[in-house]
């Protein structure tokens, strides 16, 4: 069985605290390091790292110092972030920034409350920079310009592909100021305006929308998804 080497900086020993004058990242990782030359001296190398903090900079510091000192696979993660929401976006922040930089192994994200929704927020952040298989929904944040209903179209798009593990990126777009755009950079994608919408797959333009987008969105994603894997992909 593998042994997890879990670091909190919220129980660093007295001394490292002492001598770094705080919970650094170097005390961290320090500590981390007392417990790994234990195990090795035991002949045990089946081992897998964690330094931890609520602090989001502290925890990603501490991790990119770990990973040029130990060969050692890293579990990421902000612990103790706080309730869905706010624990959330510190959660991805973190994460994400270990991710992308090609730092980490594992992932736990630490939310209050029920643990189901670590996972789907785990899968949320592996999804949101391309790690794990899913539906990338682009939807924009409406203004002025915007002649349909985005956020009802963009919701039920998204539970209706939510089943989805092909990697596909699905715009909903409420104008035709930056929708033409991003249509070029999505596998599918929708251009809402007055009484009529257009609708564009890899970039090129398909029909005009003039009535239920989301059905029309989720039929394009279907009939995308069928002619990339040969298989019928089933959306209700």
């Amino acid at each position: 069985m593998p042994i997890r080497v879990g670091v909190n900086s919220g129980s660093l020993p007295k001394d490292l605290l002492s001598h770094h004058g705080g919970p650094t990242a170097q005390a961290l990782v320090k500590a981390a390091e007392r417990h790994v030359r234990l195990l090795e001296t035991a002949g045990f190398d089946d081992i897998v790292i964690s330094l931890k903090s609520s602090d989001v900079r502290l925890t990603v510091d501490a991790y990119r110092l770990a990973d040029k000192q130990f060969d050692y696979p890293l579990h990421v993660g902000v612990t103790e972030a706080g309730m869905p929401g706010q624990g959330t976006i510190k959660s991805a922040i973190g994460i994400g920034a270990l991710l992308l930089d090609g730092i980490g192994h594992t992932v736990r994200v630490s939310l209050t409350g029920s643990p189901l929704a670590e996972p789907k927020a785990a899968r949320d952040i592996l999804r949101a920079i391309g790690l794990v298989g899913a539906v990338q929904l682009i939807s924009c944040p409406t203004c002025g310009r915007t002649q349909v209903d985005v956020e009802g179209i963009a919701q039920e798009v998204e539970r209706r592909t939510a089943h989805i593990t092909q990697p596909i990126k699905v715009a909903v777009m409420g104008c035709v100021v930056n929708g033409p755009g991003e249509a070029q950079e999505a596998n599918v994608a929708y251009c809402g305006g007055k009484e009529v919408g257009a609708l564009y797959v890899d970039g090129q333009f398909v029909r005009k929308v003039t009535e239920r987008p989301a059905d029309e969105i989720v039929s394009a994603v279907r009939d995308y998804l069928n002619r990339q894997t040969g298989h019928m992909e089933e959306i209700h």
